[in-house]
């Protein structure tokens, strides 16, 4: 139970699979949305600015979400010290009702009130926390997450950097956003338990593919 009072650890917050690929298919989208708008009929110097453009965008996007994890290790731990508060202020059955809440509400209903009882004291035991709402391995974690959203574009803007013909460079482009989105869900359908998640890998790169040739009709 003390794990529900803490949080997730430093390490599965992190690392945990949607929240982390969420965000690389955000910024692969968002670099799609520039790559997309260049077209055979752009000169170099448009195309450079809307990679740049592009490039900027996603920087900005992966600091936004690197100070939104440390503001959820703040809440998180916020949540905690009130969650040992309320428990410790009420009477055993408000005391045991709190805990059920805790718990996934798919084994929720698997607790009788004796066990609900031995995790409530167990709550009760639990010292009360000192130490700061913001650490250092939140701050580190931010960072980390920042650095892995604006990395997501690279892949994408490289074949504009290595690849002089322009469509060439624009298809070239498409089909690394495509693998990657195939990968990401490739990797969620694991996270989920499916039996082939090489078939949601499958539909969000048809997804993608979808959105590709969106931009072409479009023009790009």
């Amino acid at each position: 139970m003390t794990t529900a009072v803490a949080g997730p650890t430093q390490r599965e917050r992190l690392l945990d699979p949607v929240d982390r690929i969420s965000e690389i298919l955000f910024g692969l989208i968002m670099v799609l949305t520039f790559t997309g708008a260049i077209s055979v009929h752009t000169d170099q110097r448009d195309e450079m600015l809307l990679l740049v453009a592009a490039i900027g965008c996603n920087l900005a996007w992966g600091i936004v979400d690197g100070v939104m994890y440390v503001m959820m290790g703040m809440i998180e731990r916020a949540r905690g010290r009130r969650f040992l508060r309320e428990v410790r202020a009420g009477d055993a059955e408000r005391g045991r009702e709190l805990v059920a809440r805790k718990l996934p509400p798919v084994v929720s209903p698997l607790f009788d009130e004796r066990e609900l009882e031995i995790m409530r004291v167990n709550v009760l035991e639990v010292p009360e926390p000192t130490d700061s709402l913001i650490t250092g391995d939140d701050v580190k974690g931010g960072f980390a997450v920042a650095v892995l959203v604006f990395l997501s574009t690279f892949p994408v803007v490289i074949p504009f950097l290595l690849i002089d013909d322009q469509r060439v460079a624009i298809r070239t482009s498409n089909a690394v956003a495509l693998v990657m989105m195939f990968g990401c869900g490739h990797q969620l359908g694991r996270y989920a338990g499916a039996k082939r998640p090489s078939l949601v890998g499958l539909g969000l790169a048809v997804l993608g593919a979808a959105l590709v040739a969106l931009t072409i009709m479009l023009g790009g």
